[in-house]
């Protein structure tokens, strides 16, 4: 237990009648990547807003190595726990600028050096000067990757970061998750409608339906009852 770096504690929430998510519990250590599948309208998404607290659980918490997330400032919380979404979202203009960013806040700067060091991780190096506008769509979503990594969070959410992608997109974005979670030591949870994804990236995979934990196994074992139930 002294190692779990995320644990999610009977996390439930209803809108109205409906149910979203009902007593939703798990952990993940460092260096492990948690894949969250299931059909549409499971409440993969609405799990990660909730353990970023975009949204409220109506019961159940959060604990990140071991202290309640509500203690947290949201401004922190978000900090250490990083969400990527579909989508990238950018701000207008260069790309060291959207690094730059997030640190700031913090008051701290980040050297031209640290910048470029972000982005060969990611694999753009050169990319620092380059305008937003000018990314293609796998280009963008790895600068996601590096502003979150700027931050320094010890927890990433990744929300489908590869369903708008390519092929090839894909490969790229995959690899730069695999690195993060390998070489930064980062605890991750990856929402996928892909179970070939889930098998490729994670470590254990948790299937999901109709807001509630139906197992929770290898990628593989969870493909296989996908499969079967489809």
């Amino acid at each position: 237990m002294n190692n779990v770096v995320l644990q999610v504690e009977r996390l439930s929430r209803t809108a109205g009648d409906r149910l979203i998510l009902s007593d939703v519990s798990f952990s993940v250590n460092p260096a492990e990547l948690l894949a969250v599948t299931g059909p549409s309208g499971a409440g993969k998404s609405s799990l990660l807003r909730l353990i970023n607290r975009l949204d409220e659980p109506c019961s159940g918490t959060v604990l990140l190595q071991g202290v309640d997330y509500r203690s947290l400032a949201p401004r922190e919380l978000r900090r250490r726990i990083g969400m990527i979404m579909q989508r990238p979202y950018l701000f207008p203009g260069t790309v060291a600028a959207n690094l730059q960013y997030g640190p700031a806040q913090r008051g701290k700067s980040l050297t031209p050096a640290d910048v470029d060091k972000l982005l060969a991780r990611v694999g753009l190096d050169g990319f620092a000067g380059r305008d937003i506008s000018r990314l293609s769509g796998g280009e963008a979503q790895r600068v996601s990757f590096a502003r979150a990594l700027a931050n320094g969070p010890e927890v990433l959410l990744l929300d489908e970061p590869t369903s708008a992608l390519d092929e090839a997109a894909t490969a790229q974005v995959e690899s730069v998750i695999s690195s993060a979670v390998r070489d930064r030591g980062l605890a991750c949870v990856m929402v996928t409608h892909n179970p070939d994804q889930a098998v490729r990236l994670a470590h254990r995979a948790l299937l999901l339906r109709a807001g509630r934990i139906e197992a929770i196994d290898t990628p593989e074992r969870i493909r296989d009852a996908q499969r079967a139930y489809s």
